[in-house]
């Protein structure tokens, strides 16, 4: 529920209103706006009169919120969402780009990877220690060995690092040494993991489900802000549907829609959703354009021979051409970049 305050309410009646709706067990959440103010309530919300809360003084209007997730709606949040990853801001009309293999194979590959992303202007490292695969007999990852060679990359580089979690289990380690957690999308939907990370603080990277709803996607998201963590990114990676000529189908209008009801952060992930490197460039640009607030983009030095994900993976040389097309557009549109 939502109530709007009248201009210039005196602060000691706001607080006055607040503690007779938390008096009912509810949570409240005052945001002032540039134009009005509201209090966000959360919780069991038809222990609330309306009738009644529209009568106190100052009250403008009362609405109800239809949709389960609060903490994730902009309804409740009007502003964006910056959130801040040693200094690099993802959110708020800054476009990031994160890059690097889709699975960690080598310190020499990581390495070559990760010093070429960053010279063409990527500031944030991806790279997969735990990969999960369809087929149990397909490589899943280096794990730990993998996490310990993204570390060396970034203490090599200065660039943050984004890897998948796989397990509740792995938290404490992941908090540890990981700037980003990225939720897959497989595991978008595992409770249990998404409680735990909750518990903390770090940035959490959440991936769209295979076939996600908005509405799943973004009760995934309330599931970690619930806990106490508000540093969620949202990223739309292509949902299952009845075409097979890509991988995935890229939902691009879900950046708009995501915008419009959130006010957390989205990226596009273009390389999952079409499993095909010639149509990263154009997803790419047309993410950009339609207010996507960064990408994530698979590159390897030998795509050819990836032991994950190769058909969809850009050579460093494709890469540091669609960053300089991609700065050229975000010029054209008034974008940091």
């Amino acid at each position: 529920m939502i109530i709007q305050l009248e201009v210039n309410t005196p602060e000691k009646d706001i607080q006055e209103l607040i503690e007779k709706i938390n008096q009912k067990g509810l949570h409240t959440n005052y945001v002032v706006g540039d134009n009005h103010s509201i209090i966000g309530v959360i919780g069991d919300t038809s222990k609330v009169d309306l009738e009644e809360i529209e009568a106190q003084k100052h009250v403008a209007k009362v609405m109800r919120v239809q949709e389960p997730y609060k903490k994730a709606n902009r309804a409740f949040h009007p502003d964006n969402t910056i959130i801040d990853v040693n200094g690099i801001k993802i959110g708020g009309g800054n476009f990031v780009v994160m890059s690097g293999p889709c699975s960690v194979e080598s310190k020499e590959q990581i390495e070559i990877v990760a010093n070429a992303v960053k010279t063409s202007g990527s500031t944030i490292l991806r790279g997969g220690a735990y990969k999960p695969r369809t087929s149990p007999y397909a490589f899943q990852g280096l794990e730990l060995e993998g996490l310990e060679l993204l570390k060396l990359a970034r203490k090599a580089t200065g660039m943050p690092i984004v890897t998948e979690i796989m397990s509740p289990n792995l938290v404490e380690k992941f908090v540890e040494d990981v700037d980003i957690i990225q939720v897959g999308a497989r595991n978008m939907q595992n409770f249990d993991l998404l409680k735990e990370l909750g518990k903390t603080q770090k940035p959490i990277l959440l991936k769209r489900g295979l076939s996600a709803t908005i509405e799943e996607f973004l009760m995934s998201a309330e599931y970690i802000m619930a806990g106490g963590n508000s540093n969620v990114i949202l990223c739309e990676r292509g949902i299952r549907t009845y075409e097979t000529y890509t991988r995935n189908t890229l939902d691009i209008s879900a950046v708009p829609v995501l915008k419009k009801l959130s006010h957390l952060p989205v990226i596009v992930d273009p390389s999952h959703a079409t499993g095909k490197s010639w149509l990263v460039d154009p997803l790419s640009k047309a993410a950009m354009a339609v207010g996507a607030d960064g990408l994530m983009i698979e590159v390897h030095n030998d795509p050819a021979n990836a032991l994950c994900d190769g058909p969809q993976s850009l050579t460093p040389e494709a890469f540091d051409k669609l960053m300089k097309e991609l700065k050229v557009l975000a010029k054209a549109l008034n974008i940091d970049f």
